[in-house]
């Protein structure tokens, strides 16, 4: 094969869809986070398989954009999505947009299986799942990944005077190494002053920026020019300041009575709180609260008076008198006044009341049935007595009470009864009013004390008009010309607030949430909360200003930090953004979420496209604290795996699949796309946390700042941290500047005074580096009062080491007792050791706090440390930190690994070259190279070798890279460093040793010279990695095994045939379990004196010697893993050689390489000759085959028995055409013989009866009956063994009698001898019948097996045609069925529902009505399927004994040494069987090529489980059966040769399909 000519390298993220359209992504959360945008460009490649469910009329829906295009969040590319039962879909979508993105698919879901018509579902669609793409950053003209953010935070109001002190403020910034700067809203603030509380979102601040937006530009500017600077800023979208003029203008932008009437009642009861504020001294209440108990008379008043005064129960209850009046009106004014459903109906929906005793109705029966059917308005607050009774249904249940109305009639007493009754309907609601008060009353308590009593809180001072008792939840408009306008109700507008632990998607100011009226939020009194609706068409006015602020603030900075993101309505924050990433399409989006949940912050980071989420080192308390946030945000671990496939594997640029376009020849570089965790921006202090001279201890300051840097994530701090402010500054009510030595003079990497600034520039540098360059993998260590990280490169194992002495109250001044830090294989640097003195006396705080003027830090300086030791041993390095190394102190080192310094060479080397070194091996190389199991490894030995074994996890399965490779995996997937196999290659090379010395070993074996090649590259790439550090070796073991499989699986594929090539990945892990099972061994061949390759039953039970192969398992197997592979030269071997022992006019069950045949399976002569029929229509030339001639190990037509080694022996020969006509012949004429050697030398379990072979054809019918009781001639051959269930020699299913799959493959076999002969292809026009001699034709033959079958095999589904039928209706388990004997030796096993009719169907559909097929396939689906195989008998059978274990010993006449192995236990191999019968027959019946399309979903439906199984199986194969419902068998063999290739086999006859 010619190599591919690349035009280039694309880079490919691949995206699997499962069945239903969901992300095929290992995790729950499924959140995909994929780089920047890039050039060239690189695709997402959606894989859906062609038949899947999506795939019925389905389609793919995208929004990301083309090139060129803008973003619409609702334009939606269709993709359609042609099914293909042979192929992948792949669908490329070409990622040239950062930012939040969505798809979903149509369809129309698959109907349930069934033989009758059934009313097709409705199209639907799949939820919308979303994929985020990181934006691209770049800061002068050279790329910034977010995870290299060293970002700080300033707030504008203490910058001092614009430029002069601003610039020297951001100088000094820049110098320390910071790349962005986060401002607190720049624009106009509101009269509380505080940076959040914003006046005009248009404004920037004049105080600052006079000139407006000039003046922000020329900033910007030159912070990017001059400073090394980007720009981040808040942007504030729930709320706006409370004097903020438009809202006078637009109060409809806010929640007021008008907009939001459910707030009527919070609105009443904050009014009656201010003035209760107000009234205190007048009520003789405490004015200042000094005690609990001052508090607890306030709270008194206002359950005992502000409730009473505002009637607040009142918006809880219905209006009894006004409700009773109506219904009396609505009784008296028509007879008729019912509900149109009437009153029966109504009860009805009322399960214990019955209308006929409706007078007998209890009065809380009756307020039941008004509430059920009557009330309204209990869907939200609102204004009073907003509860209503539906006047008709209380008249109705009048009607009942009193009867029609009529003069006569008494309304007082129908006033009185439905006025008790609506009382009665009112307890339940004072009780609700009850349950909202205790919380009420609580929620002022608690906060009341927050704010006047508490120790931690402000402990405000007396309550009056200038201090109201509690915040209000109100922002009342002024009375002026403007607000004149409007609705009085509209001008009170409710404040913005926070809830703890709250909804995050939840209004909290909606007409479903009650935190207002409860005093649940926490309000911040200067926000007005602002009310978007569901969309712009709700609030006009406010999406267009809102909108203008975003574009606004997006066209002068690189980055938003979304403000109170968890409290932003979803809507509003994905069409703010999008209006912003047009202005600025990579922009970055942070935010923080107090949402409580990681699924909650989860959909916030998918939806909106979050570039990461503030985390914040302060939270921390301790150190144990500090280094698990460090580790959260560290990185992977070091010698972490590489997920993708290896990058030199010589990958081909074929793609598996159709795609959307014509795709080039390209180099594809495929990464599989694993769900990513959220990314962090982690602060070591933000502008809302106590500083560590408050929390901590001052001098962790620099501890604390270095683990932060060395974290593998965008980074922060804030202006004040790395000067040691002694304390959290209040953004409101503070004034002063800051005042900073990095902004007065040069900074310079080194110790100095006033804070750590000169550090910090080189954490900083440190940190910016290992971003850029995706310095991702990360060892952190704990101990003590000490933190380690070190920080490496992946591929160049270059790297930083930090040693943090932490400092906590408590930690003293001492080193804390260190012990010395190996660096085993790696050599260090150290490049710099500070600690950081502080003055935290009382006398310094108060000092430095009490500048009126400027804000400034505790006098601090960092001094150097002398005496930190690195000592080198080889390449292995000790650090030793000196005794005077304190709390607050620090050492970095930087660190390399010398055995791979040249490490990206490595990485490359060790992964290519692989493709051409495996390129010319045979698929019999092949099968040494990846498989083997352990018996075959020591038949091939002599005893000497055999699998691997690992220590604490055991033998792998195989002696080859499979086996190597199903261990890791898993372990690759997981980065499991942990896994034994990783520990085990730390531990020494002894796994490096046994790969390449077997191979080369058995590359000396006659004809496996071949294997010199890939031994040669295994070691050279093994003696590449040995020198590297043990800690390494697990991740560059798993590279070189990884390239080394991949190569070899490549190259067998390559091998086979077209189908195979371009099938989908499960078809192709089919396929290579012909690879798995074909090989040689000493003990095992096809021929005697010839040892060839042989196909295995299954392994490990089938691996060697006579066990190996087996006639009914390798003719059952051959279509599918040698013929429908490509395999035809190994294919002919087998047929041939199994023509050689032909004797009976059968070919032997055990083959034992010609020695030791045995003839006891009545079943494979015929599975033999299918494979004769297949082989003749699949292969090249295949007919010539009938014309071979082979030597025989008997005589033809002769019974007589004689060794392997007999001058007799091989002395005759016959050509394949004879041999098939002997077989024929033979059993026209019937036969009767006894099993050579007959007795326990070949049989120890088997009676003397069941040594006696019996087959004869009746004339009548034409079909084949053979076998007794005491013997099983087909493949459900268990014998029973048990002495204590008195069941030895009792088969579990002899089967004799006409077996059905025998009856259709003896027809399959008619039909193509009588096709062949009328051709001139074969010379026999047919046999002799009996003794009598009588010449009958193929043709006549067959006709009289058709003209009879489903006379003798069919169940009919109605029992009233039995009688056109040789059926006993009185035997009959279950209908519309195939017998699955005929005339067998215990009746009732004739009409036992087994999986073995679908075998017939598939190589004689010819006898079969096909609607009776259909039924039959139907029952099969229903009773006999499960989830990987078949059941082998119906459950409802009392023979039925689903669960297999040979090694039961008990008494118990089915389960004692496991004589139920075919009756229950699932076997997979007639699954293939059964799907592909339902695809010939359910075919049929569809007429249009979307009905042939739902034949092959719902065939690709039933394919799920064994794809699952030959996926998670170590054995990558398909295991010979699993108990009942697809439970494990330990018994089982796991990877089985029919299992396989049957199915490949349905995927044949599938690629046949014509769909027009």
């Amino acid at each position: 094969m010619a190599p591919p000519n690349f035009q280039g390298t694309q880079t490919v993220y691949l995206l699997p869809l499962t069945d239903d359209g969901a992300p095929d992504v290992p995790g729950g959360h499924q959140y995909i986070y994929l780089p920047p945008p890039s050039e060239p460009i690189y695709n997402l490649r959606f894989q859906i398989e062609g038949a899947s469910s999506i795939c019925r009329e389905g389609s793919l829906w995208v929004n990301h954009p083309e090139k060129g295009q803008q973003f619409d969040r609702s334009a939606f590319k269709e993709y359609k999505l042609t099914p293909d039962f042979n192929r992948s879909i792949e669908i490329d979508i070409p990622i040239v947009q950062a930012g939040a993105f969505a798809f979903y698919t149509t369809y129309t879901p698959l109907p349930e299986f069934s033989t009758k018509a059934v009313t097709t579902p409705k199209p639907t669609r799949t939820p919308t799942y979303y994929f985020d793409v990181s934006p691209k950053l770049t800061l002068q003209n050279a790329p910034l990944p977010v995870n290299a953010l060293a970002v700080i935070s300033v707030l504008s109001k203490f910058m001092g005077k614009n430029p002069e002190e601003w610039d020297k403020h951001l100088s000094g910034i820049g110098q320390r190494g910071y790349n962005m700067v986060h401002f607190a809203p720049l624009m106009q603030r509101g009269d509380s002053n505080s940076p959040y509380s914003l006046y005009d979102m248009h404004a920037f601040d004049p105080e600052h920026f006079p000139g407006g937006e000039k003046d922000v530009a020329a900033m910007i500017k030159k912070m990017e020019s001059e400073f090394g600077l980007l720009g981040l800023t808040d942007v504030v979208l729930n709320h706006t300041a409370n004097n903020s003029k438009w809202l006078e203008s637009h109060p409809e932008a806010g929640y007021n009575l008008e907009t939001a009437p459910w707030l009527e009642s919070a609105y009443e009861l904050d009014t009656a709180l201010l003035k209760l504020g107000e009234d205190l001294g007048s009520l003789g209440l405490p004015t200042t609260l000094k005690s609990k108990d001052d508090l607890n008379k306030i709270i008194d008043t206002v359950k005992n008076k502000v409730f009473g005064d505002i009637k607040l129960w009142e918006y809880y209850v219905v209006d009894v008198e006004r409700d009773s009046k109506a219904a009396v009106q609505a009784w008296t004014s028509s007879n008729d006044s019912m509900p149109s459903k009437g009153i029966s109906g109504i009860a009805d929906g009322i399960s214990h009341l019955t209308m006929s005793d409706a007078k007998n109705w209890s009065l809380h029966e009756q307020a039941e049935f008004i509430v059920k059917e009557g009330l309204r308005g209990n869907d939200r607050l609102g204004e009073r007595f907003r509860k209503t009774i539906d006047p008709a249904v209380s008249a109705a249940l009048l009607t009942q009470l009193f009867g029609p109305y009529s003069k006569s009639a008494n309304e007082h007493a129908a006033h009185d009864a439905i006025h008790n009754i609506l009382n009665e309907v009112n307890s339940r609601f004072y009780q609700e009013f009850d349950n909202e008060k205790a919380v009420i009353l609580d929620q002022l308590s608690g906060r009341i004390e927050y704010l006047r009593l508490a120790g931690h809180g402000p402990q405000m001072g007396p309550i009056g008009k200038g201090s109201p008792l509690i915040e209000s939840y109100f922002t009342r408009l002024p009375q002026n010309g403007t607000t004149k306008k409007h609705n009085a109700r509209s001008l009170a507008l409710v404040n913005n607030g926070w809830i703890w632990a709250a909804d995050a998607l939840k209004d909290n100011a909606g007409p479903t949430s009650r935190a207002y009226i409860r005093r649940e939020v926490i309000v911040w009194g200067d926000c007005v909360k602002l009310r978007y609706g569901k969309g712009p068409e709700d609030s006009p006015f406010l999406w267009k200003y809102m909108s203008e602020y975003v574009r606004l603030m997006a066209k002068y900075f690189a980055a938003f930090r979304i403000d109170n993101c968890h409290s932003t309505p979803m809507n509003v924050a994905e069409y703010m953004l999008d209006q912003a990433r047009q202005v600025r399409p990579n922009l970055a989006i942070f935010a923080e979420l107090f949402s409580g949940s990681e699924a909650m912050d989860f959909v916030f980071v998918k939806r909106l496209g979050l570039s990461a989420l503030i985390r914040e080192a302060m939270q921390a308390d301790s150190t144990a604290e500090i280094s698990r946030l460090v580790h959260m945000h560290g990185g992977i671990p070091i010698g972490s795996f590489d997920p993708d496939e290896s990058t030199g594997a010589d990958k081909s640029g074929e793609a598996n699949g159709d795609s959307n376009g014509v795709k080039p020849a390209t180099q594809e570089v495929v990464h599989r796309i694993r769900q990513s965790d959220v990314q962090a921006l982690f602060f070591d202090c933000t502008h809302d946390n106590e500083t560590p001279a408050q929390k901590r201890d001052g001098r962790d300051t620099l501890p604390n700042a270095a683990l932060v840097a060395m974290c593998a994530c965008a980074t922060g701090s804030v202006v004040g941290y790395d000067e040691i402010y002694p304390q959290l500054i209040d953004l409101v009510s503070e004034t002063r500047h800051y005042t900073s030595v990095s902004s007065e003079s040069p900074v310079k990497i080194q110790a100095g005074e006033g804070g750590i600034g000169g550090v910090k520039k080189l954490l900083n540098q440190i940190h910016t580096l290992m971003g850029k360059d995706a310095y991702d993998e990360t060892y952190i260590d704990h101990k003590d009062q000490y933190v380690t990280v070190h920080r490496v490169h992946p591929n160049s194992r270059k790297g930083y080491f930090l040693i943090a002495h932490t400092a906590y109250p408590g930690y003293g001044n001492g080193n804390g007792g260190f012990q010395p830090v190996h660096l085993p294989g790696t050599r260090a640097k150290c490049i710099g050791s500070w600690r950081l003195e502080v003055d935290q006396s009382q006398e310094a705080k108060d000092k430095t706090w009490g500048d009126k003027q400027y804000l400034r830090g505790l006098p601090s300086a960092t001094k150097d440390i002398r005496g930190v030791k690195v000592e080198n041993q080889g390449d292995d390095t000790t650090i030793t930190v000196p005794e005077a190394f304190p709390p607050g102190s620090i050492a970095v080192f930087e660190t390399w690994v010398p055995s791979a310094e040249h490490s990206e060479g490595l990485d490359k080397y060790v992964t290519s070259g692989a493709r051409a070194a495996f390129k010319d091996l045979k698929l019999r190389d092949l099968n040494f190279v990846l498989y083997r199991a352990d018996g075959e490894e020591k038949d091939v030995s002599g005893g000497k070798d055999g699998v691997y074994a690992i220590p604490n996890h055991g033998p792998l399965v195989y002696a080859g890279l499979q086996g190597w490779w199903s261990v890791l995996r898993d372990v690759i997937r997981n980065n499991d460093l942990g896994h034994p196999i990783c520990q085990h290659l730390r531990d020494g090379q002894w796994a490096l040793d046994y790969i390449v010395g077997r191979l080369q070993r058995l590359a000396k074996l006659p004809g496996y010279d071949r294997l010199k090649v890939p031994a040669k590259w295994l070691q050279e790439r093994f003696d590449a990695i040995r020198k590297i550090p043990s800690f390494l070796l697990p991740r560059y073991f798993a590279k070189v095994i990884q390239t080394a499989y991949n190569a070899s699986v490549d190259c067998a594929i390559e091998q086979m045939s077209d189908n195979i090539r371009h099938g989908p990945a499960f078809l192709k892990e089919l396929a290579l379990v012909s690879v798995q099972l074909s090989g040689i061994t000493e003990s095992a061949s096809l021929w005697p004196h010839n040892q060839v390759p042989c196909l295995a039953a299954g392994l490990p039970h089938f691996a060697a010697d006579w066990a190996r192969c087996w006639g009914r398992d390798v003719m059952i197997s051959l279509p599918g893993l040698l013929l429908n592979t490509g395999r035809f030269g190994n294919a002919r071997e087998h047929i041939l050689a199994f023509g050689s022992v032909l004797k009976h006019g059968m070919i032997p069950n055990l083959l034992s390489s010609g020695k030791v045949t045995r003839y006891n399976s009545r079943d494979s002569i015929w599975f033999y000759l299918q494979c004769i029929q297949e082989y003749t229509q699949l292969a090249p030339k295949g007919m010539d085959i009938l014309k071979d001639e082979v030597k025989r190990r008997f005589f033809p037509y002769d019974d007589t028995y004689f060794p392997w080694d007999d001058a007799r022996a091989y002395s005759k020969t016959s050509s394949i055409e004879d041999i098939i006509q002997e077989a024929m012949q033979r059993h026209a004429s019937g036969m009767s013989f006894r099993e050579a050697n007959a007795g326990p030398g070949i049989d120890s379990q088997m009676s003397d009866k069941g040594f006696n072979i019996e087959i004869h054809v009746d004339w009548n019918t034409g079909i084949i009956f053979g076998g007794n009781q005491f013997n099983c001639g087909t493949w459900m051959d268990k014998m029973g063994e048990s002495a204590n269930a008195g069941t030895k020699g009792m088969p579990g299913s002899p089967r004799d009698g006409a077996a059905v799959e025998i009856t259709g493959l003896l027809y399959s076999t008619l039909i193509w001898l009588d096709q062949i002969s009328a051709k001139g292809q074969y010379k026999y026009k047919g046999v002799k019948k009996g003794d009598a001699g009588e010449q009958i034709t193929w043709a006549e033959w067959a006709k009289l097996v058709k003209d009879n079958f489903e006379y003798c095999y069919w169940v009919p589904e109605d029992a009233s045609e039995d009688s056109k039928y040789d059926v006993n209706s009185k035997i009959v388990n279950r209908r519309g069925i195939y017998k699955d004997l005929y005339k067998s030796g215990k009746e009732y096993e004739d009409y036992q529902l087994r999986p073995n009719y679908p075998i017939a169907m598939t190589v004689a559909p010819g006898l079969f009505t096909p609607e009776k097929a259909l039924k039959a396939l139907g029952m099969f689906d229903q009773y006999l399927l499960g989830p990987y195989g078949a059941a082998t008998l119906d459950p409802s059978d009392m023979n039925y004994f689903p669960n297999y274990e040979n090694s039961d010993d008990s008494n118990h006449p089915w389960k004692g040494k496991g004589r139920n192995y075919h009756s229950g236990p699932e076997w997979l191999w007639p699954r293939g069987f059964f799907l592909r019968a339902l695809l010939k027959f359910d075919s049929q019946r569809r007429t249009t090529p979307e009905g042939k399309i739902e034949t092959l979903q719902q065939v690709q439906r039933r394919l799920a489980g064994p794809k699952k199984m030959i996926r998670e199986s170590p054995w990558a194969g398909l295991q010979e059966l699993t108990n009942g419902n697809g439970a494990f068998c330990h018994d089982s063999c796991p990877t089985q040769a029919w299992s396989a290739s049957t199915l490949i086999d349905l995927y044949m006859d599938a690629a046949q399909l014509k769909l027009a």
